[in-house]
């Protein structure tokens, strides 16, 4: 059974920070090609740990988001991705297999897809990359790094007692 408002993982019950991180990468379409976002989020307390862009969508990028969110976070005990090649390289893999943290490879009592950090990506997409033209990929890290800070310390979540992610995390990563 998993936590109030969390979907349903099964037999796992998330309940402390660190026990599972989701990741995925969305884009935002430009005139001429695409920049990528790829990040991570704790699935329990929910803040963004780490992210990154890219105008290419290769593995080097996603191994470079999960390489620094290890080193300021340690590792979880399972990285739930929806298996997309760049989180499923032998690189990252062997990052997460060397930690002995699980990554689910089937159906069977994997976490339900990546609605936690699909949920993440509903409100950056609404809120700040689809309302601003960013002309730049510095710019869009300046705006999509402004609304990951708003969202991880500024915005308080009533399933979070009232608390920011930053503060939930901070509060049980200890």
């Amino acid at each position: 059974m998993g936590h109030d408002n969390y979907p349903d993982t099964g037999d796992l019950a998330v309940t402390q920070a660190n026990h599972v991180w989701c990741t995925d990468i969305t884009y935002r379409p430009k005139a001429h090609d695409s920049v990528y976002l790829a990040a991570i989020v704790d699935w329990h307390t929910r803040p963004v740990l780490s992210w990154r862009q890219s105008t290419t969508e290769d593995a080097w990028f996603c191994l470079e988001v999960l390489k620094e969110t290890i080193e300021r976070h340690g590792c979880p005990q399972i990285f739930n991705t929806d298996q997309g090649s760049e989180f499923i390289s032998s690189e990252s893999t062997d990052a997460l297999a060397s930690r002995r943290t699980q990554i689910p490879m089937d159906d069977r009592g994997n976490l339900v897809d990546n609605v936690v950090i699909e949920r993440r990506w509903r409100s950056p997409k609404y809120e700040r990359v689809r309302l601003s033209a960013f002309d730049t990929i510095s710019d869009a890290d300046d705006g999509i790094n402004h609304w990951m800070t708003h969202y991880n310390q500024e915005g308080p979540h009533s399933s979070l007692n009232d608390r920011t992610p930053a503060e939930a995390y901070q509060g049980l990563a200890a």
